[in-house]
């Protein structure tokens, strides 16, 4: 055994019986290497990544590589969903030195943690012009052996020209157009196919929120189309709901069939959003959106949800056989045949052309992808879908990862709140409550920790995204709930938040002050696959300054949000979330100023809320309470109910229950 079998991250653990002797990135590991004198070999990657587990199958569980790598070098692994700091700054070093990056990722470091070289991932075959693995490890041996000048001059020149890589960009123009910004990212949507960009394709949930923001014609139509598309693509699970990470083509037909966390909390609530903006006269795209809500929110249920309430991070793309072999995709993909069994020679055939089952198939040895044709019958298609997912999991299913993650759990708590209150599902807000019930007993002791595993904590504190879209969760809820304990919550975090991440220029940070101190400090403003930790705080910031009448965190996200400027001016589509904050609070041009909206009635889920939720305006702070509930500043004092009050500062219009009243207040300018 090697260091990793106390691990709190399930990815680790999957290495603690390799022959590598690995250790947990850590003051250990980083000592050893010192007092050894031995360049550190750190592979970076997570539980659900395909590559990552052929390269543990091919190179990692190999006595002869073990042999190469444990006296030449210190061995450490990175669970990159743990410690995306680590992932961010050796990401980083990866483009600069190959062009590109990936997982696995593979850098080797001096002892003090510098790196000199990198890659992703190594065959254990030379392939392709590509080294095999042991070709690298003895390469580096040598160069570290006998031109060690040369290793050091490399990692102090990476280190160097990376320094201010993490600076945000700079604005060029003293105010944003965002409606030129908005034009933008409209104009770098693939018309064929839905969605932005080519292949690989990804979901792009926050960029289709900033979309549905304002709701005008052409940005609404892209915004549909993509939800659309992807719907109705192999990378939506047609049987089990939820989404795959992402599709290897652009018309959507292949996913990487790994399945995330954090994909699908985002994507629940941009359908859950994009549901709202979907005119009556269309029933066909309705009920195709509340498809795909209630699938995501019961995948959740039935497959990521745990004991202590929280969500698992994932599941893999690959599943293991009876003789331990991995095969990616099998258990998400059929044939006719397979269908034909399955549902018999009537319903099997009608699924092959609803689903676009063909005989050659879709993606590899004769297998098809699931892929939604036409507008089949919703009854007969619930059926069907119900007895292929029955027959699915008498399969090999794919393993998944345990651990919580607490910004992800944060984000799901925000989406299941905005589907719980638009659908009026109270098992839905139950759900909500439960995740953010784990978040706050297992994730926080005074400091927000990054994950648990089993109800235990990882010594790896929270980042900005964590304090980010924990208080969000937490504040979406309190809102819901007239809960002021989960407002309490949300602002104890916010207020840490300010003093651990703050930056000189009103932005955040990635890492906390007192977190290690690395070659350098990690800040990206761009969106990932998630909001970027500035933009995570500045949103938690927004709502929690409307509920808790706290007008000095709206300041604190007024002046973070101008540290996206740049990303927003160059690079739009990688600043959904940025762009969203940016159409919301843009009050130059409709002077819709955000609101709160307080819904005096007796029950969370009563048709006031529900309405409410249904009609009002992203960056609208719904907050509902029997009469005279505390702890939300004055928003319930001397108001009696049943009714909605809308506030725009201090302007409010007058209490109603005529909801053609409310949708006039909710959108209605303030001048």
């Amino acid at each position: 055994m090697n260091h990793l079998a106390e691990s709190t991250s399930p990815y680790l653990r999957m290495h603690a019986d390799n022959p590598i002797d690995w250790w947990e990135w850590g003051p250990e590991a980083l000592a050893e290497a010192a007092a050894s004198d031995r360049p550190i070999l750190l592979s970076v990657g997570y539980a659900a990544c395909h590559w990552c587990h052929v390269m543990a199958h091919e190179s990692f569980s190999d006595p002869a590589i073990a042999a190469v790598v444990n006296p030449n070098f210190v061995a450490i692994k990175v669970d990159r969903e743990e410690r995306p700091d680590l992932d961010a700054l050796y990401m980083k070093a990866t483009q600069a030195l190959t062009g590109s990056g990936g997982w696995p990722m593979t850098v080797f470091l001096t002892p003090d943690g510098r790196p000199f070289f990198a890659g992703t991932y190594y065959p254990p075959e030379p392939t392709g012009g590509m080294p095999s693995f042991s070709e690298v490890l003895h390469a580096i041996d040598t160069a570290w052996r006998q031109r060690r000048d040369e290793a050091d001059a490399s990692a102090e020149a990476i280190t160097l020209h990376l320094a201010d890589a993490f600076a945000p960009i700079p604005a060029e123009a003293p105010r944003l157009d965002v409606w030129a910004i908005l034009d933008a990212v409209s104009r770098e949507f693939d018309p064929l196919h839905g969605g932005f960009g080519t292949a690989p394709k990804f979901p792009a949930p926050l960029l289709v929120d900033a979309l549905l923001v304002k709701g005008e014609p052409g940005s609404l139509d892209v915004a549909q189309r993509t939800l659309d598309a992807m719907a109705r693509g192999g990378i939506h699970d047609q049987v089990g709901g939820g989404f795959a990470r992402y599709a290897v083509d652009a018309g959507w037909v292949v996913p990487h069939f790994e399945k995330m966390l954090y994909d699908n909390a985002l994507l629940l609530g941009s359908y859950t959003r994009g549901w709202r903006r979907v005119p009556d006269h269309d029933p066909v795209l309705r009920a195709q959106f509340e498809r795909v809500v209630r699938g995501i929110v019961g995948w959740l249920e039935r497959e990521l949800r745990l004991e202590s309430g929280g969500f698992a991070s994932s599941l893999d793309a690959d599943s293991l056989d009876a003789h331990g072999m991995q095969h990616e995709g099998i258990y998400y993909c059929w044939t006719t045949e397979l269908l034909v069994d399955a549902l018999g020679e009537e319903d099997g055939a009608w699924a092959a052309e609803v689903f676009h089952v063909t005989t050659s198939g879709t993606f590899e040895h004769g297998l098809s992808t699931l892929q939604l044709r036409g507008n089949p019958d919703p009854e007969r298609l619930a059926s069907v879908c119900a007895r292929l997912l029955a027959e699915r999991q008498q399969r090999f299913a794919p393993a998944r990862d345990d651990k919580v993650v607490a910004a992800w759990n944060g984000w799901a708590v925000d989406s299941l709140v905005w589907a719980a209150e638009v659908f009026s599902e109270p098992g839905w807000l139950e759900l909500a409550l439960g995740a953010a019930e784990c978040l706050w007993r297992d994730h926080w002791d005074g400091r927000l920790h990054r994950s648990s595993l089993d109800a235990v904590a990882s010594p790896v504190t929270g980042f900005a995204e964590d304090y980010g879209a924990v208080a969000l969760g937490f504040a979406r809820l309190a809102g819901a709930l007239g809960d002021a304990e989960w407002l309490r919550r949300a602002e104890l975090l916010l207020d840490q938040a300010l003093d651990l991440f703050g930056a000189a220029d009103g932005g955040f940070h990635d890492a906390a002050s007192d977190a290690e101190q690395l070659w350098a400090r990690a800040r990206d403003v761009s969106d990932n696959p998630t909001p970027s930790g500035t933009s995570a705080l500045v949103a938690a910031l927004r709502l929690v300054a409307l509920l808790a009448d706290r007008p000095e965190l709206d300041a604190h996200a007024d002046a973070a949000a101008a540290t996206l400027a740049g990303i927003l001016e160059q690079a739009p589509r990688f600043a959904g979330s940025a762009l969203v904050d940016a159409l919301v609070t843009d009050e130059a041009r409709t002077g819709l100023r955000p609101a709160v909206a307080v819904v005096v009635d007796a029950e969370p889920l009563a048709e006031l809320s529900r309405a409410t939720w249904r009609m009002a305006p992203i960056g609208t702070a719904v907050l509902t309470g029997r009469p005279g509930t505390s702890g939300f500043a004055h928003h319930f004092d001397e108001r009696p109910g049943p009714g909605v009050y809308v506030c725009r500062g201090t302007t409010c219009f007058a209490p109603t229950s005529d909801l053609t009243e409310l949708r006039t207040a909710l959108w209605s300018r303030v001048n």
